[in-house]
């Protein structure tokens, strides 16, 4: 769902269990900080100004802008994210309108989800290949970029005269919606401070990233309902065109290397002084950043457990949303006889529950907060375990219990309302569930917690890509009932990861090399700056 993407340096060292191991890395760890606070004076010209803040409150550090613009920034930032995230599932409800003008069978396959899949594709992809090319350039331009790009790639999609090119041009619209996202969340840990500061915009983030996607269908549905499936795009190109101009003068740099890089740019035009910043002078190659941006979210998935477990999970919620715009049209119009456009309305249901659900994960604040207080590795720290207090709640009450309402509630003779209410829990539980495995990815990895959601965030693609490409097979042969019941029992197995951490989590965060590297280099720090 989001990515910071790492420094390519930031490897990996600690390799084992011993004291003597970690006291080793203990010591290395301060030097080489040492080694970092004195690089100024030892391996660079004397006549180089080393360009930083003026101090811990300059005014243009983004971490000192007055919370009113912080807010206001975010609010934006957040709706853009809420208007990209339209255009990936909204015209689900058209599929047999676009089936028919391009000759598409869904007899034996359900071909017309392919757009929608290489939308989700084309975000994973993206993510991992061209945001840290991408985040070079800066916040501002990244998104500015990214959102132009999209417009460009919707007009094909309008205008397209067969199926390959919709689903070509989806691919690459698809890829600049999941880097204006994660751009988003890059403004958002650029201009809040601390995991407590950030807690409640990353919660806001999360619920309107799931939200947009949910709504897709109902805006898509109401347009449908009264004009051509081509309409859908041409009304998204109309109004993502007229709020250019919102984005183009309310979208600040906040990248604080790049706004420390334009002024040492200033200084050099207007001084001719030799002025650089630190990342100007330890310039890490961009093939450098793309490839451990790649590698090491893999490497992550494959050999970290509760990375592999909450990926999975995470996954499988999000798939439930796009799963959604395919099983809901089949269940509603089977059971009712309800046209396309009016089972689009349904997917409001889900998105009323991860409404409810974002509540329940901001309540979970105060939990959060209030485990400082009994943090005995850390004292005064919250543990990263109470992150995943709510997570129970909304993996067995919302989704496994959702998925079976809507499971045996699915009868004609059963008010539609009965299912929808189903629905609605099950969105209530995935808003819960993934803003509980973001924040929980944020805590214990730390330094490396962008790696981790990568991962998780590339299985969610995937997952939005292929699952609900079974949806169509799967409520066919196992009926309405099996078939969801299916999905609550694949829910209940993936709810119990958060069981095991909450028993078990301080003793599987000791086993993970990533985590107490992360852990070990933050009290390096801390000594340091102490001292």
């Amino acid at each position: 769902m989001l990515e910071s993407v790492q420094a390519a340096h930031d490897q990996p060292s600690w390799n084992g269990s011993s004291s003597e191991t970690l006291e080793a890395n203990r010591v290395d760890e301060q030097q080489r900080i040492e080694r970092e606070k004195s690089h100024t004076s030892q391996n660079i010209d004397p006549d180089v100004v080393i360009v930083d803040w003026d101090g811990p409150n300059d005014p243009e550090n983004p971490f000192n802008w007055p919370v009113r613009k912080k807010w206001i920034l975010t609010s934006v930032a957040l709706f853009g994210t809420f208007i990209a995230l339209i255009n990936g599932t909204s015209m689900a409800v058209a599929a047999e309108a676009y089936n028919r003008d391009f000759g598409i069978s869904d007899a034996q396959f359900p071909n017309s989800y392919w757009p929608i899949a290489s939308w989700a594709l084309g975000g994973g992809i993206f993510m991992m290949v061209l945001l840290p090319i991408l985040e070079d350039f800066g916040v501002r331009w990244g998104y500015l970029i990214s959102y132009i790009v999209l417009i460009i790639f919707i007009v094909p999609s309008a205008v397209a005269q067969n199926f390959e090119t919709l689903v070509i041009t989806r691919f690459i619209a698809g890829g600049c919606v999941s880097l204006l996202g994660n751009t988003i969340s890059s403004i958002i840990c650029d201009i809040w401070a601390g995991d407590r500061g950030r807690t409640v915009p990353m919660e806001l983030y999360i619920t309107v990233y799931l939200f947009g996607s949910t709504m897709g269908p109902v805006i898509g549905g109401a347009i449908y309902q009264f004009l051509n499936w081509r309409w859908i795009f041409y009304i998204q190109i109309i109004w993502y065109c007229a709020l250019i101009p919102l984005f183009f003068f309310t979208i600040k740099e906040t990248r604080g290397s790049v706004i420390l890089k334009q002024r040492a740019k200033k200084i050099r035009a207007t001084t001719g002084k030799k002025a650089y910043t630190r990342d100007e002078l330890n310039h890490i190659p961009i093939w450098q950043i793309v490839k451990t941006s790649v590698q090491r979210p893999a490497y992550m998935l494959c050999t970290e457990w509760v990375v592999f477990s909450l990926t999975l999970w995470s996954a499988f919620a999000v798939g439930l949303v796009y799963l959604f715009t395919q099983s809901i049209e089949q269940v509603f119009a089977g059971l009712y006889g309800w046209p396309a456009y009016s089972t689009g309305y349904v997917q409001a249901a889900v998105g009323i529950g991860e409404l409810l659900g974002f509540f329940v994960s901001y309540a979970n604040i105060h939990f959060y907060v209030r485990s400082a207080k009994s943090n005995p590795i850390d004292p005064g720290t919250p543990v990263p375990e109470a992150r995943l207090y709510m997570s129970p709640v909304g993996g067995f009450f919302g989704m496994t219990g959702g998925m079976f309402i809507y499971a045996w509630t699915s009868y004609p003779h059963i008010p539609w309302i009965a299912p929808a209410i189903g629905l609605g829990m099950v969105g209530f539980g995935i808003n819960i569930v993934c803003a509980s495995i973001a924040q929980y990815l944020m805590d214990a990895y730390s330094k490396y917690a962008g790696s981790a959601i990568a991962a998780v965030a590339f299985g969610e693609n995937v997952f939005s890509a292929f699952l609900p490409l079974a949806a169509s097979s799967m409520y066919t042969n196992l009926g309405y009932q099996w078939a969801s019941s299916v999905l609550a029992f694949l829910s209940f197995a993936l709810a119990c990861a958060p069981i095991i951490l909450l028993w078990k989590g301080p003793e599987i965060r000791a086993r993970s090399p990533f985590i107490q590297e992360a852990r070990y280099e933050h009290d390096v720090k801390s000594s340091v700056e102490e001292a």
